[in-house]
């Protein structure tokens, strides 16, 4: 059959490249794709993005199967759209997609059906904004309400900080961010402030048919751009699975009291959800978890170690998560992993987060083998030369008996990889051992 993946980065890399390993892929078009994806010869390009002339070419070409795998084309409504010509896809609506793109819908919800997060209030107004810090006190935690590609949060140590992101956020010219309507559909700058979590972050990421929940691999990212969880916000520095955070005991909680009840309240509020949900979690000393944000699809980068660990054919599981009917049959499938320890790190462009450089070429690209794989996210072909195109470049991810022998073998191959400013953390995984590699 022929499959469609939508999207361009590291994510999209590790879902077409484990998609085209089953023999029931004939071919996997992604689109738009990079460098890493362009010369993978089991995997085509495909240079559209605009939704309408992806279903146009999807109808076209016979596409028996679509995974979308960023937030802007879900939350523009591409599901919608090719759902709408009988096409299968895999993802959330643009009415459930809401749990990401509106950080302030995702706050009510999850207070409405009772679901543990941090305390909260959204302002569109400045100076309410600034009062309620004041109130609040430092640290406290500072969210932009639209998209913003990962990087539209500031733990704010420092009053000062806050009151910063405060205005940064509410400006109308803020780049990069994709303010969503108000009452009267114009885009309106809006914040959300909450109260600061202590605890250890994990990332809980599960697959929903629009009933039946199938719960992927645990994992962990690592969010701060420096060592020592320093720096900072980025889109994701390195990731491994599992992850040693979400015990048993964890893991059950998180289904029963975070997961769950999202699924049965998203139906309850008229929203069937359907796709990739991700829970960003922050587990305290007790090992209870609270929920810090949703995602609407896998993360990027702990879609790389997730799915070089997953052993199931994952176009077998697609399939039953969009079987036709009112709900799929992820009720029938068992995944089947390695139980090795996977893990990423992420090769990232001088300048990144704030001001990424582009255009440097890439040398030392490995070959592929079954332990180690490069993926690519901001990369692209410029004749002959692989350059970089993004702020997170590639994700250099192996698997290996346990983490510190993961760390030793992924920072061994990249030390192999040379582009002019390149920089990376050298401690991916040091909170599953003691110390760090250097």
């Amino acid at each position: 059959m022929n499959i469609l993946v939508i999207g361009g980065g590291g994510r999209e890399h590790a879902m077409a490249w484990k998609l085209a390993q089953s023999p029931k892929a004939q071919k996997v078009f992604v689109a738009p794709g990079n460098a890493g994806t362009a010369l993978d010869k089991r995997l085509e390009n495909i240079d559209i993005t605009d939704v309408q002339q992806l279903r146009v070419w999807a109808i076209d070409n016979k596409i028996a199967l679509t995974v979308v795998g960023p937030e802007v084309p879900l939350a523009a409504g591409v599901v919608d759209e090719f759902r709408k010509h009988g096409l299968r896809v895999f993802g959330p609506t643009q009415a459930a997609a809401q749990l990401e793109s509106s950080k302030a819908f995702s706050k009510a919800f999850m207070q409405r059906h009772g679901i543990p997060t941090a305390e909260y209030e959204t302002f569109v107004d400045p100076v309410a904004a600034h009062a309620y810090i004041e109130q609040k006190g430092a640290p406290i935690v500072v969210k932009a309400d639209g998209l913003a590609a990962g990087k539209g949060v500031v733990v704010a140590l420092t009053l000062a900080e806050a009151h910063a992101a405060v205005d940064f956020m509410l400006a109308d010219s803020t780049p990069g961010l994709k303010h969503n309507a108000g009452a009267d559909g114009q885009a309106v700058p809006r914040v959300v402030i909450e109260e600061f979590l202590v605890g250890e972050e994990a990332s809980f990421i599960v697959m929903v048919d629009g009933k039946n929940v199938l719960a992927l691999a645990t994992s962990q990212d690592h969010k701060r751009l420096l060592d020592g969880d320093q720096g900072p916000n980025t889109g994701g520095m390195g990731a491994y699975s599992p992850a040693p955070v979400v015990t048993p005991d964890v893991h059950a909680r998180t289904m029963r009291e975070i997961i769950l009840p999202t699924i049965r309240g998203m139906e309850k509020d008229g929203i069937p959800y359907t796709g990739f949900l991700y829970a960003g979690l922050m587990i305290n000393a007790e090992g209870h978890p609270k929920t810090l944000e949703f995602n609407c699809r896998m993360g990027d980068p702990e879609t790389q170690p997730i799915l070089l660990r997953l052993k199931s054919d994952l176009v077998d599981v697609m399939l039953a998560a969009t079987e036709p009917g009112p709900h799929g049959k992820l009720d029938q499938i068992e995944l089947q992993w390695d139980r090795r320890t996977a893990l990423g790190v992420v090769l990232a462009a001088q300048g990144y987060p704030l001001q990424p450089r582009k255009g440097d070429v890439i040398t030392g690209l490995p070959k592929e083998d079954e332990d180690a794989v490069v993926f690519h996210a901001g990369t692209k072909l410029q004749g002959d030369d692989v350059v970089t195109a993004g702020g997170r470049v590639l994700c250099v991810t192996v698997l290996a008996d346990n983490v510190r022998q993961a760390q030793t073998r992924a920072y061994e191959v990249a030390l192999g990889i040379h582009f002019d400013g390149m920089q990376y953390r050298k401690d991916i995984g040091h909170r599953a051992v003691k110390g760090a590699v250097a």
